[in-house]
């Protein structure tokens, strides 16, 4: 098998692309060690006093902690629904499983300020009733999520149930194995990386969030990217720089351990 390799020219091109992609968020390294209240490039005088900042706040740990929990009961709660949904479209083949599809995708083609109004009236209605699932609580924010990412969740899994073949689904239906069998011991563990895949997915879009959070939520319940938001449109708060470099450092970490996975993989390979 021939295996073609990108010349030196090609290389430096690519590296020159991704360093002019990479320098917006390269400036936001100095600008963290800035001495001053505000963004801005050290004039000579560096400083660690923005980092000590998000240690010794505890609005910002709040605001971390919230995310991480909107984020893994919402990524949780969408692939549980969005399997569900995708596994009785591909057993059952309903003759309008089509349009149950768009339906269930209409978030994710929607404008998002139409989607943020219609979750801010609904969770405001349910305001009037409760206290859990309300307009500025955990609940409310979660629920939001949830419809925001369920379609992301949809087509991962479908993806993943198109490449599995009928057939076992069919012998295990002719052995007299029960919709609950067939479910859990054939179809869920062929496509389990799928699901994997969709909740990292979902995930990430729930951490990343920030359109509809500014709609459903005031005080209460801040997550991590609302008050990134407050501290650049109130008082353009370094730390955000600081916060930004260590999350930069983080993912930067993970796609290098990746890489290095990868690599030793390819050399067992060979």
């Amino acid at each position: 098998m021939i295996r073609l390799r990108p010349g030196r020219i090609a290389t430096l091109l690519t590296a020159l692309v991704a360093l002019f992609l990479l320098m917006p968020l390269i400036a936001v390294i100095p600008v963290s060690f800035t001495s001053r209240r505000y963004l801005s490039l050290p004039d000579g005088k560096y400083s660690l006093r923005h980092y000590r900042a998000l240690l010794e706040d505890p609005a910002w740990l709040d605001s971390f902690l919230t995310s991480v929990q909107v984020g893994l009961i919402a990524s949780l709660l969408a692939v549980v629904l969005a399997t569900a949904f995708c596994i009785g479209i591909w057993m059952l083949r309903p003759k309008l499983s089509g349009v149950m599809t768009g339906f269930v995708l209409l978030p994710m083609v929607a404008p998002p300020v139409v989607s943020s109004l219609t979750l801010y009236f609904f969770l405001t209605r349910l305001s009037q009733w409760n206290d859990l699932i309300a307009y500025d609580s955990l609940g409310g924010v979660i629920l939001a999520h949830m419809v925001m990412i369920v379609p992301y969740a949809v087509v991962v899994i479908m993806v993943s149930l198109s490449q599995l073949d009928r057939r076992m689904d069919l012998a295990a239906q002719s052995m007299g194995a029960s919709v609950a069998r067939r479910v859990f011991g054939v179809i869920l563990p062929n496509v389990r990386f799928g699901l994997l895949g969709a909740f990292f997915l979902c995930f990430l879009l729930s951490w990343d969030e920030i359109g509809v959070t500014l709609f459903v939520t005031s005080v209460d319940t801040i997550t991590l990217p609302r008050r990134m938001w407050m501290g650049l449109r109130d008082n353009v708060d370094p730390s955000i720089a600081a916060l930004s470099v260590l999350l930069i450092l983080v993912v930067s970490t993970v796609i290098i351990l990746r890489a290095i996975l990868l690599m030793r993989r390819e050399a067992r390979a060979k």
